[in-house]
């Protein structure tokens, strides 16, 4: 079961790193995540957060369904976690080799005994985070598999916005040159602002998508990451990349490059 404290209404529309939304014949499908995982506020919240990073994810609350869903409309990763009613992820895991599924499987856990993790792998599994966990580090953990099983997916996370070349894949901006070396933090409040140029994102959007599940930051400490984030950027009065609107929240102003 879960350990995080969830607060109510963290729900936002999905997000997705795209600069042109005409017209796109043969745009590749989103890679879909099953997420099987009875805490349902638990399993809500990673759902917008995966949307958000241009996922398609959807939820099952135990084994058994996850397995006919799996079966029927299989997804290319699956989210797991062991303690599940009935059917428990273990057997969910064995299941899913028993019948020959290749799919990635990454579990979570409350659990902390290594002898879990042993079994778990030797069961299958590609990955295994303990809760409570960061959200940005699921994502991360997601992301590698992906780059494991899919040839080229590094790719597709790299993005020019003005002088700034960002790789979400190794976490890192260069202008010109220059690492501007951001903290993590940093880096998921840049990666969320520039999901949509123009878009003005509120502090408790900025809270919700770039702050662990558990975490409970006041939206002073989101005005104090965003003022370090624009003097490593550079912004200025005279030249602004993150635009702050009173009352409102924050936008970053810079188109993407195709």
């Amino acid at each position: 079961m879960s350990q995080e404290k969830i607060e109510e209404n963290q729900t936002l529309p999905p997000m997705h790193l795209c600069c042109n939304v005409g017209m796109r014949p043969r745009t590749p499908r989103p890679h879909r995540i099953l997420i099987v995982e009875d805490e349902i506020r638990l399993a809500e919240m990673i759902q917008v957060n995966l949307e958000a990073e241009g996922f398609a994810a959807v939820v099952e609350g135990n084994g058994a369904s996850a397995l006919r869903r799996q079966s029927i409309d299989p997804s290319d990763l699956i989210v797991l976690d062991l303690m599940l009613p009935e059917m428990n992820g273990f057997e969910v895991l064995r299941t899913l080799r028993r019948r020959e599924d290749p799919v990635p499987v990454l579990i979570l856990t409350a659990r902390s005994d290594s002898g879990d993790r042993i079994q778990g792998f030797s069961n299958g599994a590609d990955d295994y985070l303990a809760k409570p966990f960061a959200i940005l580090e699921l994502i991360a953990r997601i992301r590698a598999i992906f780059r494991r099983t899919f040839p080229g997916e590094a790719q597709k996370r790299n993005v020019q916005s003005g002088p700034f070349r960002i790789d979400f894949i190794q976490f890192t901006v260069h202008r010109g040159r220059t690492d501007l070396k951001l903290s993590l933090r940093e880096f998921r409040l840049m990666e969320v602002l520039i999901a949509h140029p123009g878009r003005v994102h509120t502090r408790q959007d900025l809270v919700n998508l770039a702050w662990e599940l558990d975490a409970r930051p006041t939206l002073r400490t989101v005005d104090k990451h965003i003022a370090a984030l624009r003097k490593k950027l550079g912004d200025t009065e005279e030249k602004p990349i993150i635009e702050t609107l009173d009352r409102e929240g924050y936008r970053w102003l810079l188109p993407l490059k195709s």
